[in-house]
Order: structure tokens, then C-alpha cells, then sequence
């Protein structure tokens, strides 16, 4: 994990490998359209008050996300000055947005790949801001090398091993952060937990299915509740078959890796209000029987994304102390096709009671859901939030970067998507329209866990409500777009795992504890 320190050093007297400042378009100004943000007045005065003119001769233009590198003159301790652009300046009496600031830090952290040490010269007028410049810059530092690095025997000899030379960001030194101030110091912290516990998410989502399978997930877990002060049960099959969860079972069944369920218990003894996280855990997905097509299993290792953003999510609330009980539930299962596995036509019976006529067996993840909605159900907590790569429907309604919101109630369902905006993850909120309902209506069982191929998406999230307990607020994020990023990384989003939905779902357990959410 990158370091992150409040540096007391200005830009001009700090010792590092390089110096990160912002610049921002702005048609108005004299350098033609380029300024420089507020952090690096020290900087600028190194280059005689002409650092926007020089950049701008080299090209810069303040886009958002774009890196301009070039050499520090004599003024500075730092060798290198990185110029990161902000995208417009705020209007009169604005601050920088938070979210541009995080992808700046993150740009310029990507950027920095093998550096020791870097100073963060960005805006930071607020605790806010410092915050989400360190949290950018600690997520876009981010790397998963746990599988690179075998020494190259035919490399000239002292040569770096390919893990070496890949070695993320060693350390970011915030500038202007105000160490002696609570609220910065308090700004820094947070950001430190969060991306941390978001990395750690990364981490499992693209650690390769070989390794991680619902009991080896289940013993992370595990490890991280010894660590952390968080009580942990694991149901293995056993215990699953006793107590009857269906839709856990039948999915696993294929895999000589058994299905598990995993409650993650965060408790506050002044929490007046309780969260349930409920996270699809798929370690694979080939689809079962209903096999997926050539070209869609390499990346299914990510299918247990939902599970690792619930994980990260309650040991966040754990680090940060905060004031009510969050319970994670990992519904975790490896889909694979075998004499064992189930069949399209079979029929399970859920833990709710319930029967599901299996129409597809890649529609598995909401059986793995349905069964943990309802084991979360009978603790009665004051909300219920999902989070599941569930459909191939939702990355066609909303793209590769935003997750779609669906919930049993119209307030909640804005809650969260406001929730989702303010920490910078692009969401939308989704109906659940009741018509189509009657499209999973089955001759045999007593409903089907497939419906309309049209609004595939919002059929998953009617199947899914037919599991939450009566009267109890109910949230449905379907992140099959987000969750897994295979392009080129951008801004504080790596190539791979992204860790899509933490931040959400900690910034919820935020405003419960603070009794925003009513």
C-alpha cells in the first residue's frame, strides 16, 4: 500500500522524486486558456510566475486527467514537475470539484509508477479536498503484481525482476494538508482507510479463480475479522444443506469447491441503527450448463465483485469506528458445468421457502442472492443494500461506467444515488416496473429466475425483491458495468478490478451513523 503523510515541507523545500500541481482552462486568462490551480504558487514562482506559458508551449491544454511532465528548475528540491489537468476553472467562489481533484491525483499517481516518494501540490482548501486528493492518489497508485516478478534468466545480470520494475507509487506527501488541523489529519485518515480496504477489494477481484474460491475467500474474510474486531461465521456445505439454502447449494453444486455463506458482524455499542450488505459472490462463472459463449468466461473471475465491495465495505466501518452495526453477508459459489451441476428445468427450493424453476443456469447470481436477502431479512434491519455483477442488461442500458440503482422505495432509491454521486461513482436509479413480474411466472415452481429477455436488468431486480422481508428498505446496485475495467486505466481506475460500489456503501453506513437517512 502507497503511504500517505501530511507533508509540513512547502513544494519549493520538499525532497521527493517529483512535485504534482494542477492546471485548469481558462478562456479569460492571459496564458491563453491555461492557469495554475491554487497549491502551486511556490512551484510557479520556480518557473518566474511562466509555468502556464511553458506548458502551454508544450502542449498542455488543462484537460481533464491530462499529464504534462517536465524538468524543475534550480528553485526546487524535486527534479521533476508533473502537471495534471482539472478540466475548467470552478466559477467565482467555487472550489474544485472533489471528483476532479481524485482523478487528477489519480492520473498523476499512475504517472509515478516506480517513484519513491511525490509531493501533492493540488488544491486543498478544505479538509474536503485534501481528502479526495489523497484518496485519487492512493487509488490511482493502486497495482496487482502478486503474480509478476519471476526473475528473467536471460536479463543482463543486476537487471530489475519484472515485479521491481512495476512497483507502484511508494509514497504520497500532501501539500497544504494541515497536519496539526483535526479535520485535515481526520480527511487523511479516512482516505487512507477507504482506499486501502478498496484495494483490498482490487486485489480479490483479480486474484485468478485457481486461488480464490468460496473457502479461500471465506478464510480472507476470516483473517480480516481477527484483524479488524469483526465477528465472522462461515456456513460451510454442511451447514448450508442443514439449513436449507437452496439457491446457494444447487449453484455450487457443479464445483468441487463448495459454496459457503459468510456473515461479517461490525457492531457499535452506541449504534442506534443496523445496515445488511449483501454481496454476490460468484469466484467463477462459466455459465453452468447454460455455458457461456466463447469470448465471455475470461474476465468471470470478477463475478464476485458485489461480495468484495460488501467485504470492504463493513471492515471500512470497522477501521472508521462508526456508529452502527453494518452486516456483511457473502453469498459465494463457483458456477461450473459437471455430471453434479444443475439443470435447466430443475427446480430448487429456496431458503425463503420458495420454489425456482432454473431456466438458465447463468441467472445464478440472484439465486445466490435470494437466499442471503432472506437470511439478512430475519435480523430485521433498518436496510437492506445488494451489490451483484448480476446482468449483461444493465451494461447495455448504462454503459461500462455507471451502476444502476433499483429499490422497494423511491426515497431510498434517491438516497443512494445521491449518495453514489457525492463520492464520485457514476450511478442511475432504475424502476422495478410491476408488469413485468408475470414473466417469470412458472407451471411448476413458484416463480422462474428468468422473465423477459427485454429489461433483463429490472426482471433481476423484481426476482430479487420477491427475497427482502416485509417492510424492511431494500437497495439493488447491479454493477456488472463498472466492476471490472478492461481498457486502458483512466483517472484513479486501474485496468482490471475496480472496487466498484465501496465508496457508496461507506458513505451510507456514514450518514446512518449520523442519522441522515432517517
Amino acid at each position: 500500500m502507497t503511504a500517505l503523510t501530511l507533508s509540513t515541507s512547502g513544494a519549493a523545500t520538499l525532497r521527493a522524486d517529483a512535485l504534482v500541481v494542477g492546471v485548469a482552462k481558462d478562456a479569460g486568462s492571459k496564458a491563453g486558456g491555461l492557469v495554475v490551480a491554487p497549491g502551486a504558487e511556490a512551484v510557479d514562482k520556480a518557473f518566474d510566475g511562466k509555468l502556464a506559458t511553458v506548458l502551454e508551449t508544450l502542449g498542455a491544454s488543462g484537460a481533464e486527467g491530462e499529464v504534462t511532465k517536465l524538468p524543475a528548475p534550480s528553485g526546487l528540491k524535486a527534479p521533476v514537475v508533473i502537471a495534471v489537468g482539472l478540466g475548467p476553472v470552478p466559477a467565482k467562489g467555487d472550489a474544485y470539484d472533489a471528483e476532479a481533484l481524485r482523478r487528477a491525483a489519480g492520473s498523476a499517481a499512475r504517472a509515478l509508477k516506480g517513484s519513491k516518494k511525490a509531493g501533492f501540490a493540488l488544491p486543498t482548501e478544505s479538509a474536503e479536498d485534501a481528502g479526495a486528493v489523497a484518496e485519487g492518489a492512493l487509488l490511482g497508485a493502486y497495482a496487482f503484481t502478486a503474480y509478476q516478478g519471476g526473475e528473467n534468466k536471460l536479463a543482463p545480470k543486476g537487471a530489475k525482476s519484472g515485479k521491481d520494475a512495476k512497483l507502484p507509487l511508494g509514497e504520497v506527501a500532501l501539500l497544504g494538508g494541515k497536519p496539526r488541523d483535526k479535520a485535515f489529519k481526520a480527511a487523511a485518515e479516512r482516505a487512507a482507510a477507504v482506499a486501502e480496504e478498496i484495494n483490498r477489494a482490487r486485489d480479490l477481484i483479480n486474484t485468478p479463480p485457481n486461488d480464490l474460491y468460496p473457502e479461500s475467500f471465506a478464510a480472507v474474510a476470516t483473517a480480516a475479522g481477527k484483524e479488524h474486531g469483526i465477528k465472522v461465521q462461515v456456513l460451510d456445505e454442511k451447514a448450508l444443506v442443514k439449513g436449507g439454502f437452496g439457491g446457494l447449494l444447487g449453484v455450487g453444486q457443479g464445483s468441487t469447491h463448495g459454496p459457503r455463506l459468510v456473515k461479517l458482524s461490525y457492531t457499535h455499542p452506541k449504534a442506534e441503527k443496523t445496515l445488511a450488505l449483501v454481496g454476490k459472490g460468484i469466484t467463477y462463472d462459466s455459465g453452468g450448463i447454460s455455458l457461456k459463449p466463447a469470448g465471455h468466461n475470461e474476465t468471470m473471475k470478477c463475478d464476485m465483485a458485489g461480495a468484495a465491495a460488501v467485504f470492504a465495505a463493513v471492515v471500512s466501518a470497522s477501521r472508521l469506528g462508526l456508529q452502527v452495526n453494518v452486516t456483511g453477508w457473502l453469498a459465494l459459489a463457483e458456477n461450473m458445468p459437471s455430471g453434479n451441476a444443475t439443470r435447466p428445468g430443475d427446480v430448487l427450493r429456496m431458503y425463503s421457502g420458495k420454489t425456482v424453476e432454473v431456466l438458465n443456469t447463468d441467472a445464478e447470481g440472484r439465486l445466490v442472492l435470494a437466499d442471503a436477502l432472506t437470511r439478512a431479512s430475519e435480523e430485521k434491519p433498518d436496510a437492506i443494500v445488494d451489490v451483484a455483477t448480476l446482468t449483461g442488461a444493465m451494461v447495455l442500458a448504462l454503459g461500462n461506467r455507471t451502476f444502476g440503482v433499483m429499490a422497494n422505495d423511491d426515497a431510498f432509491r434517491t438516497s443512494i444515488h445521491e449518495i453514489a454521486e457525492e463520492v464520485g461513482e457514476a450511478s442511475w436509479p432504475m424502476p422495478l416496473p410491476a408488469d413485468l413480474r408475470k414473466g417469470m411466472d412458472s407451471p411448476t415452481a413458484d416463480i422462474a429466475n428468468m422473465g423477459e429477455r427485454m429489461g433483463g436488468g429490472l426482471v433481476a431486480g423484481l426476482f430479487l425483491q420477491e427475497f427482502v422481508g416485509e417492510g424492511i428498505a431494500w437497495a439493488h446496485l447491479d454493477i456488472a458495468g463498472p466492476a471490472f475495467h478492461e481498457g486502458a486505466p483512466y483517472g484513479y481506475t486501474p485496468k482490471g478490478g475496480t472496487g466498484s460500489a465501496v465508496r457508496t456503501l461507506v458513505r451510507l453506513a456514514e450518514r446512518t451513523a449520523a442519522g441522515d437517512l432517517g
